[in-house]
């Protein structure tokens, strides 16, 4: 199995903007996202996820931007807490609530 290689953000910004710089050399941005690729050693696909997101991010194309998919992460995050803790103290209600009526039979 290949290991992924992590690209430094600056690295990312970068590359994205060789794209844009070279897009009007290509006769697509896909022919110049295949030329960046091979040039900083990632693959066309992941350069083009990159430039994508650029583009939302930028409110050039449509879809969620970084800001977004983060602020939906957390909310996520906090979703799954509230649920376990809610779990937790149901739980422990219905806990304390057979020990109070067995506290009331045995006397």
């Amino acid at each position: 199995m290949k290991k992924s290689v992590k690209f430094s953000p600056e690295v990312r910004e970068r590359a994205v903007r060789m794209v844009a710089e070279c897009r009007g050399d290509h006769p697509s941005q896909w022919a110049a996202v295949e030329s960046i690729a091979a040039k900083i050693g990632c693959t066309p696909q992941t350069l083009l996820t990159w430039v994508r997101q650029h583009e939302r991010d930028s409110g050039q194309r449509e879809g969620p931007t970084t800001a977004d998919q983060k602020r939906v992460k957390e909310l996520e995050r906090e979703v799954r807490e509230l649920r376990k803790a809610n779990e937790i103290l149901k739980l422990a209600s219905a806990f304390f609530a057979q020990a109070e009526l067995d506290r009331r039979f045995k006397s």
